[in-house]
Order: structure tokens, then C-alpha cells, then sequence
């Protein structure tokens, strides 16, 4: 059963940046795609960033775009997202997930498809 462990939320200020990581263990990294997730209080949860197995392709939600970058590490099973010039509306609990890569013609991800594994999700607050 695949497991992830997010890390790196915390309190910051308006502007400052913080980096997530998930660290994935029970299944091969490598043949999923992987995203991340946030959900304010209140709000729906909404898809951030995806990123296909290879690392060489991703998508942003426009809010985000310029300001986060996603990443992934195979070989040491991790999965970053660099956050900067963080601002308010930013702050929610942001959770790692995975589905399996399709085979076939290449599409790149997006985050209304059906991600199968999450994990418990970490908090980043901005505030001043």
C-alpha cells in the first residue's frame, strides 16, 4: 500500500517561500504522476500542481503559476513543491497524491482526473 509523508509546511510571512516534500514508499514512483492538492477552510479542495513521471512536464493552477514550481526525485522517491512569493490566499493544508501514468500518447496531467493515493497533508499558513 503506497504511503506518503508530507513535509515542510509552517508559518510564514507574505513573500517568504517554503518547500513541501513527499516521501513515497510501497510503490514505484516513477510509473505515476503525481500532484499536489490544497483545501482552505471552507473552501473545495483545488489541484495545484502535477508533474508526469518523467519530471520534464507539469502544470500550475494560474494562481500559482510563477510563483511555484513542482519537482520530482525517482530515485529517492520524493516529490517537491517550491513555494515563493507565498501571499494569504495561499494558506490551506496541502496534500501530496498519485495515480497511475496512463500508457499511450502523451497528455499532459491535470487535476480533474482520478488521483488514488493521498496523503495526510501538511499545513502552510501565510500571515503577517
Amino acid at each position: 500500500q503506497p504511503q506518503f509523508v508530507e513535509s515542510g509546511g509552517g508559518l510564514v510571512q507574505p513573500g517568504e517561500s517554503l518547500r513541501l516534500s513527499c516521501a513515497t514508499s510501497g510503490f514505484t514512483l516513477a510509473h505515476h504522476v503525481m500532484a499536489w492538492f490544497r483545501q482552505a477552510p471552507g473552501k473545495e479542495r483545488e489541484g495545484v500542481s502535477c508533474i508526469m513521471t518523467s519530471g520534464r512536464s507539469a502544470n500550475y493552477v494560474e494562481s500559482v503559476k510563477e510563483r511555484f514550481t513542482i519537482s520530482r526525485d525517482n530515485a529517492q522517491n520524493t516529490v517537491y513543491l517550491q513555494m515563493n512569493s507565498l501571499k494569504p490566499e495561499d494558506t490551506a493544508v496541502y496534500y501530496c497524491a498519485a495515480r497511475p501514468a496512463a500508457p499511450g500518447l502523451f497528455k499532459l496531467c491535470t487535476f480533474d482526473e482520478h488521483y488514488n493515493y493521498w496523503g495526510q497533508g501538511t499545513q502552510v499558513t501565510v500571515s503577517s
